[in-house]
């Protein structure tokens, strides 16, 4: 699975690190301070080190933060697969349907011809009944 990756790599922080290191003088002039004694000195460095201790937390959190997006992202796939699987047994039932209509579209067709045979059964007999009441009209005259 391997590590998240990261919008800051090492080489991004180093340089962000030096830029504040060289800036840094010029920007405290700016806001007024002045370091002349060395409490306000090991006052900025402590302040510093907290900094770069929180960036550090940050840069922890989001890795954590890219770690759990990953495992949502995994947990959708599996559900996805899991309604791809649904469709399938859905298509396979409406397979089976499909061949039952098809049985049953057989069954209206041997309806259909035994309906058609007794249709001519029966035109047959009252054909032959007609020729016979003919006949013995015929004959009895």
């Amino acid at each position: 699975m391997g590590e998240p990756k990261v919008a800051l790599q090492e080489a991004d922080l180093q340089l962000i690190g030096n830029y504040v290191q060289s800036h840094l003088g010029q920007w405290i002039e700016k806001a007024g301070w002045h370091l002349r004694s060395r409490d306000r000195e090991l006052e900025l460095l402590e302040r510093m080190v907290r900094v770069e201790e929180e960036l550090k937390g940050q840069q922890e959190l989001i890795k954590q933060g890219f770690g759990l997006v990953e495992k949502r992202f995994e947990q959708n796939d599996r559900r996805f697969e899991q309604v791809e699987k649904r469709f399938e047994q859905v298509d396979k039932r409406f397979e089976q349907v499909d061949k039952r209509f098809e049985q049953i579209d057989k069954r209206f067709e041997q309806v259909d011809k035994r309906f058609n045979m007794l249709q001519w059964f029966i035109g047959t007999g009252f054909t032959m009944i007609t020729i016979l009441m003919t006949v013995y009209t015929f004959l009895s005259r």
